[in-house]
């Protein structure tokens, strides 16, 4: 058998120490815990292959993360909070203005405060 696999161009491989395996449909997940998967190669083209009992839930867009598993924390929306505060200080403008002006530099925090005191001018603040 191992012959005639090798003559086709075929080699599994197991992969060892797989902890999960995360299938993602738009509507649910299919989660395997500590599932068997082998590595198939046939001419090139590889393909794994997934044994075990999964959990299918659904699919959440910002939920609390599977504790461990630091691929399921949700994307940050807008910049990040110190990120924030550091031009709301240094520029003496409130939040929506602050975020406002991150945005407008592509999060870049020393752009935006360089650009909120231009805005005031010489002897301002």
């Amino acid at each position: 058998m191992q012959m005639m696999m090798r003559r086709l161009g075929m080699t599994t491989e197991p992969l060892d120490g797989v902890e999960e395996v995360i299938v993602r449909t738009k509507k649910e997940e299919h989660v395997f815990r500590a599932p068997e998967v082998t590595v198939v190669s046939v001419q090139g083209v590889t393909t794994y292959q997934v044994v075990g009992q999964p959990e299918v839930r659904p699919r959440t867009t910002a939920g609390p993360p599977s504790p461990g598993h630091p691929t399921s924390v949700p994307l940050p929306l807008g910049p990040p909070e110190e990120d924030i505060q550091l031009v709301m200080e240094q520029g003496g403008v409130p939040r929506p203005e602050a975020m406002a002006a991150l945005a407008a530099t592509n999060g870049e925090p020393a752009e935006a405060i360089l650009r909120l005191l231009a805005r005031r001018g010489p002897g301002d603040g």
